[in-house]
């Protein structure tokens, strides 16, 4: 057994308690020759050194009034391990003249529960929800020193430092992290001196223990949930490795050969459970990309992160497809080709390049998956600016044949054109026609996938055509009579109702039929609200390395804009509006008026607030201002606002009630 206590354990106790106190006014006084535990001195030394007073008769508090609840916020998971022992211990502790104490790593106490008698007296001490129980704080004592050391620790009576909390006795054994070993708390058994029993010990490190076992439990359910939605966005033919990261920071499964600086189970500098998932991709070791990264959310809850490091391919194909093409930019038919990390780059062909925790995302990309390997045509269905096309590309790109990508826009040009540029054409088929004519994109598919975007917008006269080349397999270049024949993977996407044109006889309903074998629907940005925080961020981040500038702080006023915006443009839009907030102003915060006028114009009641409540001219004021803001940041969900304000429901409803904001916050609740 461990411990200054431990280490000396005495028949009389009340004989030692008068030898340890003569002890400490010689130790006070200058005297180095003490008959007590050389560790007990140690602490004492300790305590003198931090500049704590001797004749001090209480510990100071750390955190007061609403800062309490935001305090145990951010220790929910160690303060929920704790809730079966407290309330197994419960009756235990009644009349036992003792208390049971939690603390976080700090010694800052979270919990208390036991003898009522007891906990008002420890009140008087602070020894209650957020009393500062560090050595440096408060001398030599149970939860101090055990912090201090690292090992479980029994203070009697006249051993603590500071004389008013000589009356008290405690035994205190540190919780560690699982895995890490890191202390995370500590568990404490408090009382007056005739609660002495050299067993508190003991069951101090019984009742720590049995936390940890609690949250290893807990972390093994959490890393299975990660890993779970981590290796159902792998895709092993597209990615050189993946890396998951629970929500504590620490490697929980690493594939392929990437080096890191940190074993499974470690914690990777600068990522622990204090600090927002998403401010971790600036602390990635050297050789990992932020562009890789991304947060993990489960159920409104972000669980962790993942890293997909994508395979390279060779240069040669790439070569290939550009050489029967002309271009990379032709062969995606995209326009935007040439530009680094563009949807012509086959590193993002892959569905873990999608990002999205909701359900509406997720339930798309769940689809994907199924759909993948299917060698049929596929209809993706979706707004303008949603993200068809990379949807398109994960399809091809997780499919195993491999093979070309050629994207073709059917509305782009008129219908002489469209079907020589699906079908090609021989020398002087028509004016303008190459003099050495050209394979269409159906030839430059060959063996790969073929994707039509807008198919809404093909010309009636061409919809036979294509009908035919998918059902038989074989096109006829403009001019010719030379059946070619093809092999092609249909992807045909559409922001239309395509269902509806065909009874409005706007489009053949064979070829409807033919082309939506399988469908997805790629939801819009307005049914994926839980989306839009998680790429803000990022679109925040990579655009800021791409441009070379940095990256920019959007207040709570501002998110609520985003998040209230209906977003008509879907992703599209986003990324364009953070591009344009990242490269016309070099604050470091986004002003509200500098986002587009329609976000202000659709968003008016969240983004203006109450015009009197921005004259906040007291510390009243400011906080009623402050309430006021959360409140309509979080659309009138108010657990969502008491935890941005770090407090709690409870105070919160108080302090509307106090600052009369009910009438403020009726129209969002409802």
């Amino acid at each position: 057994m461990h411990g200054v206590m431990a280490q000396a354990q005495r028949a009389d106790v009340v004989h030692s308690d008068r030898n340890t106190m003569r002890a400490w006014e010689r130790f006070l006084a200058g005297d180095s020759s003490l008959s007590v535990p050389s560790a007990l001195v140690a602490s004492w030394q300790r305590s003198l050194q931090s500049g704590v007073n001797p004749s001090a008769n209480l510990a100071p508090f750390a955190v007061h009034g609403d800062a309490v609840e935001a305090l145990r916020w951010r220790h929910r998971e160690l303060l929920a391990a704790s809730d079966r022992l407290f309330a197994a211990t419960a009756d235990l502790f009644a009349d036992s003249h003792s208390i049971l104490l939690l603390t976080n790593q700090d010694g800052v106490i979270l919990k208390a529960a036991g003898d009522l008698r007891t906990l008002t007296a420890g009140e008087k001490i602070h020894l209650t929800i957020g009393g500062d129980w560090r050595e440096g704080m408060a001398g030599t004592n149970g939860i101090g020193t055990a912090l201090a050391t690292g090992e479980p620790t029994y203070i009697h009576g006249s051993e603590h430092f500071c004389e008013g909390i000589k009356s008290w006795s405690c035994a205190a054994a540190p919780i560690c992290e699982p895995g890490t070993g890191k202390i995370i708390g500590v568990l404490d058994i408090s009382g007056p001196p005739s609660t002495y029993q050299i067993n508190n010990l003991t069951l101090a490190i019984t009742a720590a223990r049995q936390i940890e076992m609690v949250l290893a439990e807990q972390s093994a359910r959490q890393q299975m949930r990660l890993l779970a939605f981590c290796l159902q966005r792998l895709s092993s033919s597209d990615a050189a490795g993946m890396i998951a990261i629970d929500r504590r920071g620490r490697l929980v499964h690493t594939t392929g050969r990437v080096p890191l600086p940190v074993g499974i189970g470690e914690r990777f500098p600068g990522m622990d459970e204090n600090s927002a998932v998403e401010d971790w991709a600036r602390h990635l070791p050297q050789g990992l990309r932020a562009e890789w990264f991304n947060p993990v959310v489960v159920e409104g809850s972000t669980i962790g992160a993942m890293l997909v490091v994508p395979a390279m391919r060779s240069r040669p194909t790439a070569n290939r497809i550009a050489e029967r093409s002309g271009t990379v930019g032709n062969a995606v038919g995209s326009g935007v080709g040439s530009e680094a990390g563009s949807e012509a780059d086959p590193q993002r062909n892959c569905f873990a390049q999608i990002l999205g925790q909701s359900a509406a995302m997720l339930a798309a990309v769940n689809r994907g998956h199924q759909l993948a390997r299917r060698r049929v045509p596929v209809l993706i269905e979706g707004e303008t600016g949603v993200g068809k096309e990379l949807f398109a590309r994960a399809l091809h790109g997780e499919e195993c044949g491999g093979g070309a990508f050629v994207a073709y826009n059917c509305g782009a040009a008129s219908k002489e054109l469209i079907g020589s540029e699906l079908f090609g054409h021989v020398r002087g088929a028509f004016t303008g026609a190459t003099a050495e004519g050209r394979p269409g994109r159906f030839e430059l598919a060959h063996g790969g996938t073929l994707c039509l975007d807008e198919i809404g917008e093909l010309p009636l006269e061409l919809q036979p055509v294509l009908l035919r080349a998918l059902e038989e397999g074989v096109v006829y270049r403009l001019g010719d009579t030379q059946p070619r024949r093809v092999d092609v993977r249909l992807l045909a996407m559409t922001n239309r109702n395509l269902h509806d044109e065909v009874k409005s006889g706007r489009f053949r309903g064979d070829l409807y039929y033919r082309i939506s074998v399988t469908r997805i629907r790629i939801p819009p940005l307005r049914e994926r609200d839980i989306d839009i925080d998680l790429l803000v961020e990022h679109f925040n981040r990579r655009l800021a390395q791409r441009h070379a500038v940095p990256v920019r702080r959007l207040n709570a006023e501002v998110m609520a804009v985003l998040r209230a915006y209906s977003w008509p443009g879907n992703v599209r839009e986003m990324r364009n509006i953070i591009e344009n907030l990242l490269l016309t102003s070099r604050e470091e915060e986004v002003a509200l008026d500098e986002l587009p006028a329609e976000l202000l114009d659709e968003t008016g009641t969240v983004a203006t607030a109450e015009p009197a409540l921005l004259q906040s001219t007291s510390l009243e004021e400011t906080e009623r201002v402050a309430i006021a803001r959360a409140v309509h940041g979080a659309h009138g969900n108010l657990a969502q606002a008491a935890r941005s304000l770090g407090v709690s429901r409870s105070t919160l409803y108080r302090k509307l009630e106090i600052y009369q904001l009910e009438g403020i916050v009726k129209p969002a609740m409802e």
